[in-house]
């Protein structure tokens, strides 16, 4: 493998990985946003207790699908990212070559 494709392969990477962990802050903004927005009208009691619950499992199960996808990604970046990029080089030049 060469160094550019490497090069390459480590950009795309590390592009994903900055997305990826970007949503999971949005994720946990926009499930805080909410149970602070709700908890004025709930009010408290088991409907509260259910909500809190049912949101922390949404967090921590989205959060660790997140970091283990990144992890296996990290693992197989050289085959998943060179298949991706041989493909983009190939249709780049098929179409600049009509």
């Amino acid at each position: 493998m060469t160094e550019n494709m490497k090069t390459r392969i480590n950009k795309m990477f590390r592009g994903d990985a900055i997305f990826a962990y970007g949503f999971v802050v949005v994720l946990w903004a926009a499930v805080i946003f909410v149970f602070l927005r709700v908890n004025s009208l709930v009010g408290g009691g088991t409907v509260m207790t259910v909500l809190t619950i049912a949101g922390a499992l949404v967090l921590l199960f989205n959060t660790a699908a997140i970091v283990a996808m990144i992890k296996h990604y990290s693992h197989e970046k050289d085959f998943i990212y060179g298949l991706d990029i041989r493909h983009l080089d190939e249709m780049r030049k098929a179409k600049n070559n009509p």
